[in-house]
């Protein structure tokens, strides 16, 4: 609720006295002590509140206080920051891996086939491996984004409204709107905060969101590539099957062409080069992480489309709030950055090559 920096005075009247009359009233007029003055940190104006209220609005300004906000400790920061850290060394590490593995173990094979096959091969794994790695470092190591400076504390700097809906960080001791929050891993104020990725080590917000978005794409083409390759140079040069015929199971004849399938199978791999179990390590570790990242992808992909984020999406489910956001694929065409103009000539070159039979 708003209240205004000037509150009516209130009036009691005192208890009668015996032998007095209703004529003779004496009122009396309450004094407000200093307990329900509280000066506003967004304008400086003085408030007379009920001491009973934790949480109140400027009827000038429309900052909101809360009195149960207080800074807190933060004990385990340097832990968490140790752990970012760690995994952004790990994530590193295993990208290259992943690199110089592939390399290692796919292209003498794919180069076996043909030159050109190689080279074209090889310039794929190039540009993948280039714009994973560049955008990883971007999200990694850039701002997630700090939200604008804004005038506050002074009555003459605040106009009427010009704090509405904010609140007081007591961290970053400045004001933070709406779509602003604090992150206590990273100690700053992200402006239109999604989450705090602990594999980038660092927020995902308004300044690297896009780079946070261009590398799920990138890595789940990579290990899409990744996976399709491995397969195919570990078919390559695997050991041929060897026919040998069992009788442990004869019950049904697909069963036993499955169990002599199987044993000449687990036989081969005992003739397979360190060359063929890297492969393997190659696929289920490029297919495992493909399916991770795609969930990931696809859920950034809904939200960016509701125009909306993670934390926006939870404070919405638990405030009970059902305001319905625009959902449109403009709005992943404005989070991508390309110009309207240009949509708008794709749009009318798809619709020119559409023909109508009458």
């Amino acid at each position: 609720m708003d209240f205004t920096d000037s509150a009516p005075l209130s009036s009691v009247s005192a208890p009668l006295h015996s032998g007095s009359t209703p004529k003779e009233e004496d009122h009396y007029v309450a004094s407000i002590s200093d307990e329900h003055e509280i000066i506003c940190w967004g304008c400086g104006l003085r408030l007379i509140l009920s001491p009973y209220t934790p949480v109140f609005k400027c009827g000038w300004c429309g900052a909101i206080t809360n009195h149960n906000a207080h800074k807190q400790n933060d004990k385990h920061f340097w832990w968490r920051r140790l752990r970012d850290r760690c995994f952004v060394i790990i994530l590193l590490l295993f990208m290259l891996f992943i690199i110089g593995s592939g390399v290692w173990a796919i292209y003498p094979v794919i180069f076996s086939v043909s030159y050109f096959c190689g080279v074209s091969h090889l310039t794929i794994t190039g540009i993948l491996s280039l714009s994973t790695l560049s955008t990883y470092v971007l999200a990694a190591f850039r701002s997630p984004g700090a939200p604008p400076p804004i005038a506050w504390g002074s009555y003459p700097l605040v106009g009427r409204g010009g704090l509405d809906r904010y609140n007081f960080c007591h961290f970053c001791s400045k004001p933070k709107s709406p779509n602003v929050h604090h992150c206590r891993s990273c100690r700053m104020c992200v402006l239109d905060m999604d989450h705090h990725c602990p594999f980038i080590g660092n927020c995902v917000g308004a300044g690297n969101h896009r780079s946070f978005i261009l590398f799920l794409i990138s890595a789940v083409v990579s290990t899409f590539y990744v996976s399709i390759v491995s397969a195919y140079v570990a078919f390559k040069i695997w050991p041929p099957l060897r026919h040998i015929p069992t009788t442990v199971l004869t019950k049904s004849t697909v069963v036993t062409i499955l169990t002599e399938y199987t044993f000449s199978f687990l036989i081969s791999v005992e003739y397979l080069p360190i060359r063929g179990f890297v492969l393997i390590y190659l696929f289920f570790a490029s297919v495992s992480v493909e399916i991770g990242l795609g969930v990931l992808l696809w859920q950034q992909l809904i939200y960016i489309y509701e125009g909306k984020t993670y934390l926006s999406q939870l404070s919405s489910n638990s405030n009970g709030n059902d305001e319905v956001e625009e959902k449109d694929c403009q709005n992943l065409v404005r989070f991508f950055g390309c110009p309207y103009p240009a949509t708008r000539c794709m749009l009318s070159f798809w619709n020119s090559k559409k023909s109508h039979k009458k």
